[in-house]
């Protein structure tokens, strides 16, 4: 499985988002882009995406921006992954009547793996590492 730019750009958004959480303000487009080195037009699309999929939501006006749609603990990477591509892992096999089945099996235990994994990380432990991160001393 390879993932795209795009995904890992949609990860960085949501975790900036959730960094900000429990603010309640939304955060601009622009800011999340600058602070994550993400381009700006590209990043409003992301987020078009991920509010289509209830992830994030848009509030307008002066104090606009984008805010996630629920706690980041509701919300995990896997849900994210695929508001950006779909299936996380897919592969033709899966669909090819002439695939053996112990092969479309085996396909079918590394999809669901993956599915689980990507599922039991939520946006809530990330940002708790992350804010961890900042509090380390180095000596």
């Amino acid at each position: 499985m390879k993932l795209s730019v795009k995904s890992d750009y949609a990860a960085r958004a949501v975790l900036a988002l959730s960094k900000q959480y429990a603010v309640g303000a939304a955060v601009r487009a622009e800011d999340v882009a600058a602070e994550q080195g993400i381009p700006g037009n590209y990043l409003v699309q992301i987020l078009i995406e991920l509010k289509s999929a209830r992830i994030v939501r848009s509030q307008r006006g002066k104090e606009g921006g984008y805010l996630l749609a629920r706690p980041p603990a509701e919300i995990t990477m896997g849900q994210v992954l695929r508001a950006i591509h779909g299936q996380l892992f897919d592969t033709p096999a899966l669909s090819d009547p002439r695939c053996p089945v112990e092969l479309r099996q085996a396909w079918l235990k590394m999809q669901a793996a993956l599915d689980e994994a990507a599922n039991k990380i939520t946006f809530q432990q990330l940002a708790e590492a992350s804010e961890e991160k900042g509090k380390m001393y180095y000596i």
